[in-house]
């Protein structure tokens, strides 16, 4: 690391502190020439290959775009899309690769999203994993019911889609 101050090319670290999140590490650094103290924030860099080929760094903003468009007209707050975005930013960082499929960033997206609203799941899934007719988003209305089953009537009752409510019989 460079001395910001005198440029000499080595530094002694002097203090170490993760943020809060942890994604990041912010470093206390002197200089043994000229004896100046700097700080530098180290972070992992994430990158996105999308379908194309090209890559480009992973984006919370870019998750919120996507999920927000799925939640639109839902009852869904900013805060609870920021938390959504954070949780999918730290389970693929969890996966401990610098690299990760655009695919797969949406992939990641279900499971947060679909515990914050099942409607938005379903507008969400119809994308990331290719719904081509009808009968797809049966299947995956069907398994959401299946699953409310098992875990009980009180699981979202209240959600026409999965409580059935909104249906002809």
């Amino acid at each position: 690391m460079h001395c910001p101050f005198c440029r000499h090319e080595d530094s002694r670290v002097v203090d170490s502190r993760s943020s809060e999140d942890g994604t990041c590490i912010k470093r206390r650094r002197q200089c043994p020439s000229c004896g100046k103290r700097f700080s530098t924030m180290e972070t992992t860099s994430l990158t996105v290959v999308k379908r194309s080929g090209a890559s480009e760094p992973f984006s919370r903003q870019k998750v919120l775009v996507g999920v927000r468009k799925a939640c639109q007209g839902r009852p869904v707050s900013e805060d609870d899309l920021a938390l959504l975005s954070q949780q999918v930013e730290e389970s693929i960082r969890m996966q401990g690769l610098a690299e990760i499929d655009a695919h797969d960033v949406g992939l990641a997206i279900l499971g947060p999203l679909r515990a914050l609203d099942e409607v938005a799941y379903l507008r969400f899934a119809s994308v990331y994993q290719a719904f081509d007719d009808l009968g797809d988003f049966e299947a995956a209305i069907a398994l959401l019911r299946a699953e409310r089953q098992v875990l009980g009537p009180s699981y979202a009752a209240d959600d026409p889609v999965v409580s059935g409510a909104g249906e002809d019989h």
